[in-house]
């Protein structure tokens, strides 16, 4: 399986940024790690396994990017604004480079943004708030608050950067029309601690005729062997 290293200084972030970008060709794909993890964590955890043989095959090329989640959201040595602020850099760093470079050395097809845990956190806050940059997320045991990360601080930034606070209130037709358009899976464990969070958001979505697919596993507890299983589910030949 090929694999590719890519590191470059991101003048977004203000700091050098890397990556893992598997395969030669096929759907592009981008994968989060999980909380406070970084661009070799889905390697090290044998998620990249899991669906080896369809990288190689040339069905996905895969990039396992880096998180700044000890910068932004769980750094309580600054205000919690610049958290906020800084999980926006991280967003624009994706949608503005990451992005670009998975789509030039894909074959075209559906662009899936996923990830595990607090990468299924990422997932969905920062996919549903793009959703035209996106065509499928993929949140493998997510959980989807923000409060607890901002010690009772709450600005027009916490709301926006927050699924929880704005999606319930969405009425602007062009937004929704695009989140109608996105294929969404919320994949989770029958044991999972965050299973509630999931069924909870599958609901909110629904309330606001967002189509997504709740899928609870049978002996599934908030773990790797959990999310090894589901990517081969979800990310099929």
């Amino acid at each position: 399986m090929k694999r590719e290293y890519h590191g470059w200084y991101s003048e977004r972030l203000g700091r050098k940024m890397e990556l893992y970008l598997f395969g030669h060709g096929g759907e592009p794909v981008i994968l989060f790690p999980t909380s406070r993890g970084h661009y070799n964590e889905n390697e090290d955890f044998k998620l990249i396994d899991a669906i080896a043989d369809r990288i190689d095959r040339g069905r996905y090329i895969v990039a396992c990017i880096d998180g700044v989640d000890a910068e932004s959201w769980y750094n309580t040595g600054v205000h919690p604004a610049d958290r906020v602020r800084r999980h926006e850099q991280y967003e624009s760093y994706i949608l503005h480079e990451v992005i670009p470079l998975v789509r030039g050395r894909s074959n075209g097809g559906r662009l899936t943004l996923g990830g595990c845990s607090f990468g299924g956190f990422h997932t969905m806050q920062i996919g549903l708030r793009n959703p035209w940059a996106f065509e499928r997320l993929l949140s493998m045991s997510g959980k989807y608050g923000t409060e607890s990360f901002l010690d009772g601080w709450h600005d027009q930034d916490v709301y926006y950067h927050s699924l929880l606070q704005w999606l319930p209130n969405l009425t602007d037709r062009s937004r929704l029309d695009q989140l109608y358009k996105l294929e969404i899976i919320l994949a989770t464990g029958d044991q999972d601690m965050c299973r509630q969070a999931n069924e909870e958001l599958s609901k909110l979505l629904w309330s606001k005729g967002i189509g997504n697919h709740l899928s609870v596993w049978d002996h599934g507890i908030h773990d790797w062997p959990l999310w090894r299983r589901q990517i081969r589910e979800y990310l099929p030949w």
